[in-house]
C-alpha cells in the first residue's frame, strides 16, 4: 500500500480500531480517517453513503463494532445482532458501492461451534451448535465474514475477514457489567484492594475516571462500598463469575494490530483461495484467526492478575453464574503461514495494561479536579 493511500478505521477510538490506527501510523501511513459515533453513526445507512461519497477512501478497516462481555452479550441479544448487521451492511455495502481498494473486516472466534475440537481451525466455522450466550453477535460476525467472501466470489472484491481471539490492552472497556473478562477481574481485584486498605481517596478517583450505575467520587464511603458489593468487590474478597476453570486464549491488543496491518498489507483474498478451495471447487472458509495459540484458565488468569496487583484477598468464585464456552483455542497455522506471530506473551502485557489502567485513572481525575 501506498503511505499516503486514504485509509479509513472504522471504529478508530475503540480497543481495536485505536491499536490499528497507532500501527498504522508507526508505519507511516499519513493519510487515516476516523469519525466518532457523534460524528458518523454508522448504523445509518444514508449518513455512512454521505461519508462515502465525500472521503473516497482506497482501503477499509471495520473495526466498529457492539462488543461487550458474556453479561453484556446474553443481556443485549436484540442489541448485539442487530447493530452489528447494520454496521457490516452499511460499511462493506458502501465499500463496494465506492470501488474500496481492499477492506479488512474483523469478527471473532465466538463464530466457532461451542464443542468445536481444540484448537479451533477455520473450517470448524458452521460445523456445530453455537454457544448460546452469544449467539446472537457470533451470528452478526459469521454474517459478515461470509459477505466478505461472498462479494468476493462474485464481484472480485478483496476483502479480507479475521477473527481475532479475546483481546486486551490500553484503551480497553472496564466497565464493571459489560466489560470482557481481563478488564473486568483487573478493576475489581484493584478496587477490592483498595477497600481492603480503606483507601476511599483512591476508590473515589477510579469511581471519577469511570462512574458505576451513577456512583462517582462524591458518594459516602458507605455508598461506595454498597456499590461494590452489588458486582461482589469486598474487603476481603472479590467474587468472579463461573467456576473458574473455563480456558480462555488472550491477545495483546498492539499485537492484534500488527497482525492486522501485516495481512493488510501482504495478504490478498486469492493467496487465502488458494489454500482453502476444495476439490468440488466450493471456496469457504476464506478467514484468518489471529490469536496467539496458547491458553489459560480464568482462575489461572485472575491469580495472575492478583500477583501483578499485589492483592492479598481471597478470589471467590460464583458458580451459579455461566462460564460460557469451556474452550476457545485457536488454531493458528494459517496465520503463521502468512508469516506474522505475536510477540507479547500475558504475563508482559496484563503487567502493561495494569500500569495503564492506573495512569489513566489518576490522569482522569486530575483533569477533573
Amino acid at each position: 500500500m501506498d503511505k499516503f493511500a486514504k485509509i479509513y478505521v472504522a471504529g478508530h477510538k475503540g480497543l481495536v480500531g485505536s491499536a490499528i490506527w497507532a500501527n498504522l501510523e508507526s508505519k507511516g501511513y499519513a493519510n487515516l480517517i476516523g469519525r466518532s459515533i457523534d460524528e458518523l453513526d454508522l448504523m445509518d445507512a444514508a449518513a455512512t453513503r454521505r461519508f462515502f461519497d465525500v472521503e473516497r477512501p482506497e482501503y477499509v478497516i471495520l473495526a466498529a463494532a457492539r462488543v461487550g462481555g458474556i453479561a453484556a452479550n446474553n443481556t443485549y441479544r436484540a442489541d448485539f445482532i442487530y447493530d452489528n448487521l447494520q454496521i457490516q451492511q452499511n460499511v462493506i455495502g458502501e465499500s463496494f458501492r465506492h470501488d474500496v481498494k481492499k477492506l479488512l473486516f474483523l469478527g471473532s472466534t465466538c463464530i466457532y461451534p461451542k464443542n468445536a475440537p481444540q484448537p479451533m481451525k477455520e473450517n470448524a466455522l458452521l460445523t456445530g451448535e453455537l454457544e448460546y450466550t452469544n449467539e446472537p453477535y457470533a451470528i452478526a460476525k459469521i454474517a459478515g465474514l461470509k459477505m466478505c467472501e461472498s462479494f468476493n466470489l462474485q464481484h472480485g472484491t478483496n476483502y479480507i475477514a479475521v477473527m481475532p481471539t479475546n483481546l486486551y490492552g490500553p484503551r480497553d472497556n472496564f466497565h464493571l457489567k459489560n466489560s470482557h473478562v481481563i478488564p473486568g477481574i483487573m478493576r475489581k481485584i484493584h478496587l477490592s484492594k483498595l477497600l481492603m486498605d480503606s483507601d476511599f481517596a483512591n476508590i473515589r478517583k477510579d469511581f471519577a475516571s469511570r462512574p458505576v450505575d451513577g456512583i462517582d467520587n462524591c458518594a459516602t464511603d458507605n455508598e461506595l462500598i454498597s456499590a461494590l458489593a452489588t458486582y461482589g468487590i469486598y474487603g476481603d474478597s472479590v467474587s468472579l463469575w463461573g467456576t473458574g476453570n473455563a480456558m480462555r486464549e488472550f491477545l495483546w491488543s498492539e499485537d492484534m494490530a500488527d497482525a492486522c496491518v501485516h495481512i493488510l498489507e501482504r495478504v490478498n483474498f486469492k493467496d487465502i483461495a488458494a489454500q482453502t478451495s476444495a476439490s468440488n471447487n466450493e471456496v469457504r472458509n476464506c478467514h484468518i484467526n489471529i490469536g496467539t495459540g496458547k491458553e489459560i484458565t480464568i482462575r489461572e488468569l485472575a491469580q495472575a492478575i492478583a500477583r501483578i496487583a499485589g492483592y492479598a484477598g481471597e478470589i471467590k468464585f460464583d458458580t451459579s453464574k455461566l462460564d460460557g464456552t469451556m474452550r476457545k483455542l485457536t488454531d493458528v497455522s494459517k496465520l503463521h503461514s502468512f508469516g506474522w506471530r505475536h510477540s507479547v506473551e500475558l504475563k508482559t502485557g496484563l503487567s502493561h495494561m495494569y500500569e495503564w489502567y492506573c495512569e489513566v485513572e489518576k490522569t482522569i481525575y486530575s483533569k477533573e479536579n
